[in-house]
């Protein structure tokens, strides 16, 4: 490294190097991929070698790539695919069956319409859509229709008969087959199976789910990210081996971490140098059924203690207070068995977080990943529909900080579009898309707000030595904006863009105009 000359050089840029020991700087030097050494000077002779490519950033603010740590890839690339049903885009579930009935009109009889994005809570009605809603759009067709949230599922009759749920069938646990009241029939309306589903409905074809990869990579790169990690509880052996097929053949360019499900732990870790796949952490998924913990206590305890105890980071998956509160005590329960700090455990979303479990946290040597951007697109409902006593603790960044926590983000895409420059917005503003304030006192800085994304998603997986800041030794992953965040006036954060991105020093979207 010490001898390797220059075969990129940034210079005449406003570098925000995330890196304490320089904070700032005028040119990049770039070689093999990797960040060679960051100047305040203009550029020096010696440095680059004479076929180097030099860009000039024309004062440009060049910042550390872009890192999505809590993501879902697969069904984001899907979501590519899917009907959009977005509040953008419906107003009422009258709007769902219009929408889908003009999609069945195009569509051969029998074939699958999957659609994704509608939010209750911005639909006319104010409810979920039922089967019955959507039999009036077509019944020559199965339907299948997913919440933002990928947490609700929505069929047809047709649908629900292809995918074996009938008047007996029994609920997968930590799931819930929604009635009617009168007929005790299921309705349609299915919590918590998207598992299920996805084994009882046909999957997407290779080569269309080729193009949809593609271009769910494409749209990462061109928001500046250039590491993702991907937190859904189904990856295994099969999904490990589909993303190296997909990133050896190119078709996925984004550095990829995939966290494996509790099921498929075993002969963890895994990394493969070529394409740089690597697994994860371990992903437990922890929620509330009609009030009651699944897994139980008892249980998490026990799956927690057993990959503690191989040595392997947790992540627990948990949005209310009572199940925030249920895997801090897993961990704590984990950590007596077995004190070790360094695995740096996680809980992905940790929604509800007060002072006090922020603190247990911290001094457990954990962590939590959460969304920002939940508060950009999803604050008028939070406002409206989460009590007081938990409204005041919603994503609680700035009680995670000075708790002594590192908190990361993540875009939990497809549930939210993964632009982290909305995120960073909400973070710093607390605004909704509406401009309405949410807890105005979890606001942090543009500083920290941009480390969520960057050097603190990069320790959250054990990267910080590799990725996070322009720092010397490692990789040459940048963005480079058309406005500097630390100038612009807060409500202009969310309206920045990405003029280029560099991954370990090949522009792979856009250029400096």
């Amino acid at each position: 490294m010490e001898s390797c000359k220059a075969d990129l050089v940034l210079h005449n840029c406003n570098a925000v190097t995330l890196d304490t020991r320089r904070p700032q700087g005028r040119t990049i030097y770039v070689g093999d991929g990797r960040i060679l050494k960051v100047s305040s000077k203009d550029i020096e002779s010696g440095l680059a070698s004479p076929s180097a490519r030099v860009i000039d950033c024309r004062g440009r603010t060049v910042i550390p790539a872009f890192h999505d740590a809590h993501c879902h890839i697969v069904a984001y690339a899907e979501s590519l695919l899917n009907i959009s049903l977005g509040p953008d885009c419906v107003n009422s579930i009258e709007d769902i069956v219009r929408k889908i009935g003009e999609a069945a009109a195009d569509t051969p009889p029998g074939q699958w319409i999957r659609c994704a994005g509608y939010n209750e809570f911005y639909l006319a009605e104010k409810r979920h859509p039922t089967r019955h809603d959507l039999d009036r759009a077509t019944t020559a067709h199965p339907v299948k229709l997913t919440h933002r949230s990928g947490h609700a599922h929505v069929l047809n009759t047709p649908a629900m008969s292809l995918a074996g749920i009938h008047n007996e069938s029994e609920e997968p646990p930590g799931c819930m087959i929604e009635r009617d009241l009168g007929t005790g029939l299921p309705n349609g309306l299915l919590y918590g199976m998207g598992a299920y589903l996805s084994t009882a409905i046909p999957p997407i074809g290779p080569s269309e789910m080729d193009s949809a990869i593609k271009k769910a990579g494409q749209t990462l790169l061109s928001l500046g990210i250039t590491m993702v990690q991907d937190a859904s509880p189904g990856n295994g052996r099969a999904r490990w081996k589909q993303f190296l097929d997909w990133k050896r053949r190119g078709i996925f360019q984004p550095r990829t971490i995939l966290m494996f499900g509790i099921d498929e732990a075993q002969g963890l870790p895994l990394y493969d140098r070529e394409s740089g796949l690597a697994s994860g952490a371990v992903k437990i998924m922890l929620d509330e059924v009609r009030g009651c913990l699944n897994p139980p206590q008892d249980e998490l305890n026990r799956l927690v203690s057993g990959i503690h105890r191989r040595g392997l980071q947790i992540a627990i998956h948990a949005v209310e207070e009572p199940t925030v509160e249920a895997a801090v005590n897993a961990l704590s329960y984990a950590l007596i068995e077995l004190p070790d700090k360094t695995r740096r455990h996680r809980i992905e979303h940790c929604s509800i977080c007060n002072l006090s479990t922020a603190r247990r946290l911290s001094k457990l040597g954990a962590t939590v990943v959460t969304n920002p951007t939940f508060i950009f697109y999803s604050g008028e409902r939070y406002l409206a529909t989460v009590p007081p006593g938990q409204l005041r603790h919603l994503y609680a960044l700035n009680t995670m900080l000075k708790a002594g926590l590192k908190p990361a983000a993540g875009s939990d895409a497809p549930v939210a579009p993964p632009d982290p420059l909305k995120g960073i917005y909400a973070a710093v503003t607390r605004r909704d898309e509406t401009g309405r304030e949410v807890l105005k006192r979890e606001a942090v800085s543009v500083m920290d707000a941009l480390r969520l994304y960057t050097t603190n998603a990069a320790w959250s997986c054990f990267r910080e030595k590799e990725a996070g800041s322009i720092s010397k030794g490692k990789y040459a992953d940048l963005a480079v904006l058309n406005a500097d965040p630390f100038q612009a006036n807060p409500q202009a954060l969310k309206d920045i863009r990405v003029e280029m991105t560099l991954l370990a020093g090949k522009a792979v979207y856009g250029g400096v105009p």
